[in-house]
C-alpha cells in the first residue's frame, strides 16, 4: 500500500506537466494568430482603408514629378547657316538636407567641384531647410559624371542646354544673348524668346535612395521643343561689314562705330554691325557699354545725309528742277548769331551740283523755299522721327520738333542734318526708300517677312534724287572712294560735329550712306565711324571706303549684274594694256631662255598686242 501510494505522486506530476505544455502550445498558437490577425487587419486598413495617407507619404520619399529638359530653339541665317545653337550640358544639385547628414563628406565633394570647403559649406548650410540647389550650373558632361562619381548623398546632376554662337562677336548685337536660365536678354534672342524657348515638359518618375530614376510612372505634360527661326541677316555680308568697320576703326584711331545693310527691295536686314562689340559665349560677356546696339539705340544728328531729302523735298513741292540754280557764295549765309558755312566757296551750283559738293549753304537756300509744316511732314513721312517698325528691342524714335517748337535758326540747320535726331538703320531706311522708287518698307530682321509699302515720294522724283547722287561718287563728287569698278553708285557723305552740353564738341562722326547699283538698286548701306583721330574727319575719306568694299563683297556674293559694263570694260583693257608682255602670255608656254624662242613659241597675234 505504500508502494501504491510512492507510485501515485510522480504519476500526477507528470499529467501536470503534459497539462501544461498543450496549454502553452495552445496559448502561443493562440498569440500568434492574434497577432497575425492583427498584422492582416493592419495590412488591410493600410491597404485599403487608410491607403491614400501612405501612398502620399511614400510618394513624398521616392516619387517626383521632374522637368523634361528641352532644347532651344536654333537660329539661322538666310542661307541656312547656324548662327544660334544649343548644346546639351548638365548642372549639378543637391538636396541640402540630405547633404547635411552626411558632412564629412563636404571636403570631397568641394574638392570635385573645384571650391573651397568654407564657401561651400556656407553655400549649403545657409540653405539648410530646401530641397533644391544648384551647386554648378551648365557645365560639360565628362565633368559632371567625375562629380557624381564620388557618390556624395544628395548630390544628383540634371540635363540642360546652354547656347553656343558660332560667329562670336560678328553677330553679337543681332543676336543677343541668354542667361544662366536660357532666357533672351537682348537682341534678337529676346524679341523672339517665346518663340525660340518653347515649354518644358514633365514627368512623374520614382527614384532609388541614391537620386536614380528606377521606373518612369507618368506623362504630367507634353514637352513642347523650342522653334527654329530664320533671319533675314546674311553671315558671310555680316562677317565683311564686321571686318571692313573694324579695319576702318584701327586705320582711322575711331572710338565706335556702326554699318547698317538693307535689301532695298524688301526691306530685310542683311547685316548690322557695331564696334566696340562682345563675345556671347564669354561668361562675363565684357562691359555693359559694349552691349549696346548703337545702330538701333544710339540717336545721332544726321548730318549731310540729310541733303539728298531737302532736295527732295523741294522737288516734290514742284518748287525747283534738278537744274535750278543757287548762288552760294560767298560760301556762308547767316543763320541767327551764327553762320552757315560751306568747306569752299562753290560760287553758283545747280540742285544737283548742291548734292554732288555738298553745300550747307545750297541746302539752306533749298529748304527756304519749302513751307515749315510741309517741310517737318516730309521728313516724317520718311520716317525721321518715329521707329522704323523693325520690332527690334531698345529701338529708338529719334527726335525732329514741330514747326510751332522751331526757333529762328532751326529749319536752317536742319537742312544740313542738325537740330534732329535718327539712329543709323532710319538712315539707311530712308535711302532704301529712295532706292526703291519712294516707297517706304518697315525694316525686317526676319527672312520672307514682307511687311506693306507706302509711297511717300514720287518714282520720278526718286529716279532724279537718286540721279544726283550718283554725281557723289563720280569725278568732282565728295565720294568717290566709293566708287565700284561696273556699278554706279548713290550716296551722300556727312561730317557732323557731336553735341555736348551747351552746344558742340570738337569730335566729330563721318558718314556715308549710299544705293547700289544705280539703275536697280539691290542694297541700301549706312557707315557711320564715331570720333576718327588719325587725320581726316570727313566721311568721304573715312567711311566711304568701308561702303565700297562691303557692297563689291555684297554684289559679288548676291550676283547682282553691273549697270556699268562699259567702265568696267574699259578698266579691263587699260589694265591689260600696262601687263608687261610676258604676264600677258598663255601660262601653257614653258618659260623661253632667249628673246628669239619667245617670238617663236607666240601663237597667233592677240587684239593690242604690239607686234
Amino acid at each position: 500500500m505504500k508502494g501504491s501510494v510512492k507510485n501515485a505522486a510522480p504519476n500526477r506530476s507528470r499529467s501536470r506537466a503534459r497539462f501544461n505544455l498543450r496549454g502553452r502550445v495552445l496559448m502561443v498558437a493562440c498569440a500568434l494568430g492574434l497577432c497575425s490577425i492583427s498584422l492582416v487587419g493592419r495590412a488591410a486598413y493600410v491597404q485599403l482603408v487608410n491607403s491614400d495617407f501612405y501612398q502620399r507619404e511614400g510618394n513624398e520619399r521616392f516619387v517626383r514629378d521632374i522637368e523634361i529638359p528641352i532644347s532651344r530653339g536654333m537660329i539661322t541665317d538666310r542661307n541656312g547657316e547656324p548662327v544660334a545653337v544649343s548644346s546639351p550640358v548638365e548642372s549639378i544639385w543637391c538636396d541640402p538636407k540630405e547633404l547635411l547628414k552626411t558632412p564629412d563628406r563636404l571636403p570631397e565633394l568641394a574638392r570635385a567641384l573645384g571650391e573651397p570647403l568654407e564657401l561651400l559649406t556656407s553655400r549649403i548650410s545657409q540653405r539648410a531647410e530646401k530641397e533644391f540647389y544648384y551647386l554648378k550650373r551648365r557645365i560639360n558632361p565628362d565633368e559632371a559624371r567625375k562629380i557624381l562619381a564620388h557618390g556624395v548623398p544628395g548630390v544628383y546632376s540634371k540635363r540642360e542646354f546652354r547656347r553656343f554662337y558660332p560667329q562670336g562677336e560678328a553677330m553679337a548685337h543681332v543676336l543677343g544673348f541668354t542667361n544662366i536660365d536660357d532666357r533672351g536678354q537682348e537682341g534678337v534672342e529676346l524679341a523672339f524668346d517665346e518663340w525660340l524657348r518653347g515649354s518644358p515638359g514633365e514627368k512623374k518618375v520614382i527614384r532609388d535612395r541614391r537620386g536614380r530614376i528606377v521606373e518612369n510612372v507618368d506623362l504630367v505634360r507634353q514637352a513642347q521643343p523650342g522653334k527654329d527661326l530664320v533671319l533675314s541677316i546674311d553671315r558671310r555680308i555680316q562677317f565683311l561689314a564686321y571686318r571692313e568697320l573694324r579695319n576702318a576703326l584701327v586705320s582711322n584711331n575711331a572710338s565706335s562705330g556702326s554699318a547698317v545693310v538693307l535689301d532695298v527691295a524688301t526691306g530685310e536686314v542683311l547685316a548690322m554691325v557695331n564696334l566696340p562689340t562682345f563675345n556671347p559665349n564669354a561668361a562675363s560677356l565684357g562691359k555693359q557699354e559694349a552691349h549696346r546696339n548703337r545702330a538701333i539705340t544710339d540717336m545721332i544728328e544726321p548730318g549731310s545725309t540729310i541733303k539728298p531729302i531737302t532736295a527732295a523735298a523741294a522737288l516734290s513741292a514742284g518748287l525747283v528742277t534738278p537744274g535750278t540754280q543757287f548762288n552760294t557764295a560767298p560760301g556762308w549765309i547767316p543763320n541767327g548769331r551764327w553762320k552757315t558755312t560751306d568747306t569752299h566757296n562753290y560760287g553758283l551750283l545747280d540742285v544737283t551740283g548742291i548734292i554732288r559738293k555738298s553745300s550747307n549753304v545750297g541746302a539752306a537756300k533749298l529748304a527756304a523755299l519749302v513751307p515749315d509744316r510741309q517741310y517737318y511732314e516730309f521728313l516724317r513721312k520718311f520716317g525721321y522721327g518715329s521707329k522704323t517698325g523693325s520690332g527690334f528691342p531698345g529701338e529708338a524714335a529719334g527726335e525732329i520738333s514741330p514747326p510751332e517748337r522751331w526757333s529762328g535758326t532751326t529749319k536752317q540747320t536742319m537742312s544740313y542734318g542738325y537740330g534732329l535726331s535718327a539712329t543709323p538703320l532710319q538712315i539707311a531706311h530712308a535711302y532704301a526708300t529712295i532706292g526703291n522708287g519712294g516707297r517706304a518698307i518697315a525694316p525686317t530682321f526676319i527672312k520672307g517677312q514682307r511687311n506693306e509699302s507706302t509711297e511717300v515720294l514720287s518714282p520720278a522724283i526718286a529716279s532724279q534724287v537718286l540721279h544726283m547722287m550718283q554725281t557723289v561718287t563720280e569725278p568732282g563728287g565728295t565720294a568717290t572712294q566709293a566708287a565700284i569698278l561696273g556699278y554706279h553708285v548713290a550716296g551722300k557723305t556727312g561730317t557732323a560735329r557731336k553735341a555736348s552740353a551747351g552746344g558742340y564738341s570738337r569730335e566729330y562722326r563721318a558718314f556715308f550712306a549710299g544705293l547700289v547699283p544705280v539703275e536697280n538698286p539691290r542694297f541700301s548701306m549706312v557707315v557711320v565711324i564715331d570720333n576718327p583721330q588719325a587725320g581726316s574727319i570727313y566721311g568721304g575719306i573715312v567711311s566711304a571706303p568701308v561702303f565700297r568694299n562691303v557692297m563689291e563683297g555684297s554684289l559679288r556674293l548676291m550676283d547682282v549684274p553691273p549697270d556699268d559694263i562699259e567702265t568696267w570694260i574699259a578698266a579691263q583693257e587699260k589694265n591689260e594694256a600696262k601687263r608687261p608682255l610676258a604676264a600677258r602670255l598663255p601660262t601653257a608656254i614653258a618659260e623661253p631662255a632667249t628673246a628669239v624662242d619667245v617670238r617663236a613659241a607666240l601663237p597667233a597675234p592677240l587684239p593690242g598686242n604690239v607686234q
